[in-house]
């Protein structure tokens, strides 16, 4: 999976001014090392290169258990809800994927679920791979049907345990 992450402005370009010493930051929104409530950028959508782009779509709107958003010829977008404020979009590519991914989805469940989950997302297409797993690790890895990498991890909760 080559992830291409896209970020939306979330406020004005005019917030942004140069400040001594070749940093920038925001007026009035950041100072030094001060908490805000508003964030210059968010994630927007994690763009995600494919060969069969309804295929791949349709097994991650299934295993997250989304809708798709927007079709078009060359792009599908999913996600959760029309205000979901992140979403996956695929894009068609012709190159094939080479190596193990740089960036990874971490997919989680309550603990009770995780083992049924992992089941499920095999019968829809996903396999175990081996990526130097111990046996120890808190999390399995699995691929999507065009060899994404990805983990089921253990709750948060349950990592501390």
């Amino acid at each position: 999976m080559r992830a291409r992450i896209w970020w939306q402005p979330a406020d004005t370009p005019s917030k942004l001014r140069a400040h001594s010493g070749r940093r920038l930051r925001l007026q009035g929104v950041v100072q030094r090392g001060a908490h805000t409530d508003r964030m210059p950028l968010r994630l927007h959508h994690i763009v995600i290169d494919t060969h069969d782009l309804p295929r791949l779509a349709r097994f991650w709107a299934q295993a997250l258990g989304w809708k798709v958003l927007s079709e078009r010829e060359r792009e599908i977008v999913i996600g959760a809800d029309e205000n979901a404020p992140v979403g996956l979009c695929f894009m068609p590519v012709t190159d094939p994927k080479t190596i193990k991914n740089r960036v990874h989805l971490d997919l989680t469940s309550s603990a009770e679920d995780r083992d049924q989950e992992i089941e499920r997302l095999l019968a829809l297409g996903a396999r175990r791979v081996d990526i130097g797993q111990t046996g120890e690790e808190s999390w399995t890895a699995l691929a999507d049907p065009e060899g994404n990498e990805f983990c089921v991890i253990r709750p948060k909760e349950t990592l501390t345990r």
